[in-house]
């Protein structure tokens, strides 16, 4: 992969990336992997991409299917996540990651079903229900149901964990 790849499409990107990697791993490792993976994956594709969707939603759309695909196939080692070793440029989008709040929410995430987790990112990151829909292959009547489903189940699994 060339850095000008990198620096062009995935940089401008990258807090998807992180975000997707991060709710599908518990490990520094994993998620150095997952992130090295993605990004593999998004240079190898890039050649698909048509411009029917944007850009951020082909994105989306590699990271979670490299990170469910990934997760399936892995077996976990339970550590806390660490933004420390990330490079430099991306370590500002990270920051507010290192939130304690914000790390009971990606505990609570991790502990969904893939497709509940590639859901309430994207919820998370303010897509339409169309754009979810699209994104997850969903019908996207369900995917307001499914949201307020996720979202109740998030709230009993911090619950649980401030308990």
């Amino acid at each position: 992969m060339s850095s000008d790849f990198y620096t062009s499409w995935i940089v401008p990107v990258a807090a998807i990336i992180i975000k997707i990697c991060r709710a599908y791993t518990d490990t520094q490792q994993d998620f150095e992997d997952y992130y090295q993976e993605v990004c593999l994956q998004l240079w190898r594709s890039h050649r698909n991409f048509d411009g029917r969707a944007s850009w951020s939603t082909w994105v989306y759309r590699v990271s979670l299917n490299v990170c469910m695909t990934l997760f399936k196939t892995q077996k976990r080692n339970r550590r806390v996540f660490e933004s420390s070793a990330l490079p430099p440029e991306l370590v500002a989008d990270t920051r507010a990651s290192a939130h304690e709040s914000l790390n009971e929410l990606y505990v609570a995430i991790r502990k969904l079903s893939e497709v509940d987790r590639a859901v309430i990112l994207l919820y998370l990151e303010e897509k339409s229900y169309r754009e979810i829909s699209e994104i997850v292959g969903a019908n996207p009547n369900n995917v307001g149901v499914r949201i307020s489903r996720i979202k109740e189940r998030l709230r009993r699994l911090i619950d649980e964990e401030d308990n």
